[in-house]
């Protein structure tokens, strides 16, 4: 931790060593750091419920507030029209995040499309195709050979090839 690594992060399992607890982990790491790094807990479900915001947060949503304001300004310049507001279109009413690493608008009436309004979240999840790989390293009895063998193969191959991207 004296060299050049700026950040370490440690995992745990709900299933590893009933002695090894989350508490214990941090209280050993951070009496052993002193003056040289810190940390902190974070619990995947703990993540989920919210919390207090980091810098991070509230720095991520100005800037979201700040699109949202823009585009709300350019929607009313382009359905102002004699001193009325004609918001009928489908792209009047969007929601603003991220889709695919690119801050964009999405239709509501598209998201309606796609949303498990029961369960409160997207119809297809993009980690689904992890599930055997997360299945594994929660120590779920099951086999390498059900996980796809062509993702694999960059691992199993001996030489390196930059043409191939590897």
């Amino acid at each position: 931790m004296k060299t050049d690594i700026q950040r370490g992060l440690v995992l745990r399992n709900e299933k590893c060593h009933e002695h090894y607890t989350t508490e214990f982990l941090y209280n050993l790491y951070s009496s052993e750091g002193k003056g040289i790094f810190d940390c902190r807990i974070n619990v995947l479900g703990h993540l989920q419920q919210g919390g207090a915001p980091t810098p991070f947060d509230r720095n991520y949503g100005t800037k979201l507030g700040v699109k949202a304001v823009l585009w709300m300004s350019e929607k009313l310049r382009e359905v102002y029209r004699k001193g009325r507001v004609f918001a009928n279109s489908g792209d009047s009413a969007c929601v603003i995040g991220l889709r695919k690493k690119v801050v964009a608008f999405s239709p509501v009436t598209e998201l309606k499309k796609v949303t498990d309004f029961e369960h409160r979240l997207p119809q297809e999840q993009w980690w689904l195709n992890l599930r055997l790989m997360l299945k594994m390293l929660a120590n779920y009895q099951i086999s390498l050979t059900e996980y796809i063998s062509g993702k694999m193969e960059h691992v199993t191959r001996r030489t390196l090839s930059i043409e191939k991207g590897f």
